[in-house]
């Protein structure tokens, strides 16, 4: 695996030097835009809407709409003057109990590996194990700030890049339970079903069957043959509360018992 960055972690006045790695790889599907008749790749150019001539690279300013029609333009050295300045350093600002953070901050997770100081990295992983605990931390990478949460995970630490606080949605607003209360036989049912699709977690799962879909479609298309995708619909839950477990239990319990 190979190390994207290189930086110091730091924490007071101790400068721990570690490198970072990505912990996931997209594999996303990404089409190319063909002209239709003759299957060349089309190009995209910048043109005026009212005359429909091409405008110049250096004619081109990036801005921000006001209100319909009206913009403020921000000249390039306006924005590299905006820029975070440039950093190696990985801040950790503080050390808060690992469950007052909700998955809703979480946006990309990292890896951090050690970069020559291997005794005061892997001691750090394992107090922050120990004590159940995660350092909020903020850097500058590649001319973007961010914010992050950094865990152990395992003997080594992790770096999960954090959303700032004016992109998070609490849940406030979605509707509150109403109606008649859970019977006592419902949750024994809803506590049935759980244990019924209890297990080990499989990663394998967990696979992309549009990716894999298109893939075979285009695996088929060149060898001259068609590709037609049968899947059937999903059930739909249908009836009281109670019957619909009863029958969810049931299914739950065959579908493990055929895997065993």
């Amino acid at each position: 695996m190979r190390a994207m960055w290189k930086a110091s972690l730091e924490l007071g006045k101790l400068g721990i030097p570690v490198k970072l790695y990505g912990a996931i790889e997209e594999r996303k599907v990404h089409f190319r835009l063909l002209h239709a008749k003759d299957r060349v790749p089309v190009v995209q150019r910048m043109v005026d809407p009212r005359t429909n001539e091409e405008v110049p690279a250096d004619e081109i300013r990036r801005g921000i709409e006001l209100e319909p029609g009206v913009f403020v333009v921000v000249e390039p050295d306006e924005q590299d003057a905006a820029q975070p300045e440039a950093s190696r350093s990985i801040e950790v600002t503080r050390v808060i109990p690992r469950d007052a953070l909700d998955i809703a901050w979480f946006e990309r997770p990292y890896y951090l590996g050690p970069d020559g100081s291997n005794a005061d990295y892997f001691a750090l992983a394992a107090v922050l194990a120990e004590s159940d605990q995660v350092g909020i931390a903020r850097w500058v990478m590649r001319g973007k700030q961010y914010f992050g949460a950094l865990a152990a995970h395992g003997r080594h630490l992790t770096l999960i890049a954090m959303r700032a606080a004016e992109e998070v949605v609490t849940p406030d607003a979605l509707a509150h339970p109403a109606g008649s209360a859970i019977s006592a036989s419902e949750r024994k049912l809803g506590e049935q079903l759980v244990a019924a699709l209890e297990g080990s977690f499989d990663p394998g799962e967990l696979h992309d069957e549009y990716r894999e879909r298109v893939e075979k479609l285009i695996a088929a298309k060149r060898r001259g043959r068609r590709f037609a995708v049968k899947e059937a619909a999903p059930p739909r839950a249908r009836g009281e509360l109670g019957d619909v477990l009863r029958r969810s239990l049931v299914a739950a319990r065959k579908e493990r018992d055929a895997a065993a």
